[in-house]
Parts: structure tokens; sequence; C-alpha cells
């Protein structure tokens, strides 16, 4: 193949990576949304492959009964179906109690949570960091590309591919790590968010029955509810009070092989959060009973 045929081919590869790679390194980082427990963005389907159109087959034509044969205006006949149990009567049991009903805002919640704000402030600097990276990294594929074009005309066919394998390897590589390294930020977030939320299904659940309220919705599937039923601000000074910080894992540190090797903590060391840490050191995991 002509070295310009390659150039353009190898060249497409590079820009399809930089813009499937990109949206995920910066795509969180966009538009500053808070935290919410199991309301996490699904990931973008990714794009389909433009096949080359062809005409829809033309139906077949099934030849039409003859007008005699009866079959034109023939009904499908009516199949009688099977009986069916009667149901029976129930005895009549207790009713239910006299529903009270609360309101809350999980990212109202979030919004407030001093753990939540941790986990955007750390994992966001994160992101931005893996973002500034890819940006370097496509500056340096455009470089040696353009070093490679100009360059072209006085090299052999075999150093031009030579050229073109090393920059091939590289984007190949710099493809993985940025995907675990995207991997790593997500699984952080997923470990850091995971006791936000089971510390806050508890603090839900002492708050409504501190009120007597044995039903509680989200407020923004209510259109109308009045002051006293939202108890939105009360559970989030409560969390606070409660969780105040939470474990994220260290940015060098692979969440997976965390949790392999046993010592995953579950809260954040709260001498650290008083100090004003913004990455609090790991609380050793407690020893086993005997």
């Amino acid at each position: 193949m002509p070295y310009f045929c390659r150039k353009a081919v190898f060249g497409a590869a590079l820009l399809s990576f930089s813009v499937a790679l990109a949206p995920m390194a910066m795509a969180q980082n966009s538009g500053g949304g808070w935290f919410v427990p199991k309301a996490a963005q699904q990931p973008a389907p990714p794009p389909a492959a433009h096949a080359p159109r062809r005409a829809a087959p033309a139906p077949v034509q099934l030849p039409a009964p003859p007008a005699d044969s009866g079959e034109a205006d023939q009904t499908p006949p009516v199949l009688p179906l099977p009986p069916i149990p009667a149901a029976p009567d129930l005895p009549k049991g207790v009713a239910p109690p006299t529903t009270i009903i609360g309101v809350i805002s999980v990212s109202g919640v979030m919004r407030q949570s001093s753990a939540a704000m941790q986990v955007e402030r750390v994992l966001g600097s994160r992101r931005d960091a893996l973002a500034q990276d890819l940006q370097k990294e496509q500056a340096g594929w455009r470089d040696e590309q353009q070093k490679l074009q100009a360059q072209a005309k006085t090299m052999t066919s075999d150093q031009i591919q030579t050229r073109e394998r090393s920059l091939q390897a590289r984007v190949m590589k710099a493809q993985r790590d940025f995907r675990n390294r995207n991997r790593i930020i997500q699984e952080a977030a997923q470990v850091s968010l995971g006791q936000i939320e089971r510390e806050l299904v508890q603090v839900i659940q002492k708050v409504a029955a501190s009120h007597g309220m044995n039903l509680v919705l989200h407020s923004e599937q209510v259109a109308l509810h009045v002051d006293g039923q939202d108890i939105t601000n009360e559970v989030a000074k409560q969390l606070n009070g409660i969780l105040p910080g939470v474990f994220i894992p260290e940015a060098n540190v692979d969440p997976e092989e965390l949790a392999k090797s046993g010592k995953m903590p579950t809260t954040a060391d709260a001498d650290q959060q008083q100090a004003g840490s913004s990455e609090p050191a790991p609380v050793p995991a407690a020893a086993p009973k005997k």
C-alpha cells in the first residue's frame, strides 16, 4: 500500500480513538453535577457502524385465491378457551396503617453532604488530570504524524513502516493506559459513594421514624407537599454528623486489587477529616475476632 494511503488510514484510526476516549475522560467533569447514589449516568452506547445501505427486498406477492374458492370472504374462526378456576373470596384482613408521608430530595442531601463534596473534589481533580494527560498525548501523536509526513520523501518504505508501527504501538499502549486509569477512577467513585449510600439509607429510616412517617417519596416525583413533610435538610444534617468523610482509594491504588487483598477500609479517618485533608489516610481494617 502506498505511504499516503497508509497515512490516511492510520490517521483516521488516531482520530477515532481520540473521539472515543476523550468523552470517557472528560464527560464526567462537565456540568459540575453532584454524585447521587444509584443515579450515575449511564455510559453512552457505542456508535453503530455505518454499513452500506441496501435496498429492502420487495415483499413476496402471494397469488390471490380463486374467486369461486370462498377463501376471500372467509374470517378466522373464534376458538373456544379452556375454563379458568374461580378466585375464592379471602377472609377480611387487617387494614394497613394510616399513611404518613414524607418527601426527600436525594440530590439536595448530596449537595449538602460534606462526604459527597470530598468525593467530588478528590475525584474531580483526578478526572481533570486524566483529561490533561490525554490532550498532551494526542498532541504528541499529531506531532509524530506530521514529522513522518514531512520526512516521508527522504525515507525508504521499510523506514516508513517501522515509524508507523512504532506510532501505532504508542497509540495502543496509551489506549490501554487511559482506559485503565478511567476504570480506576470509576471504581474509586463506587467505593466512595457506596459508603454514603449505605449510611444515607439508615439516616432516612431514622429521621422518618422520628416523625412517625411510614412512606417517604422522592420530592421530584411529588407535585405538592408542605414544609413539614420535607426531611431533606434534617437528613443532610444527620448525615454530616455521622459521616463527615469517606475512604477514597489513593490515585495509584487499583480498587480491585485493594478489594482482593482484604484490606479495604470502609470509612475515613476522623482526625484527617478534621484537619481538612483532601485525601484522608485509610483506616486499618478491623482484625477478625478469634
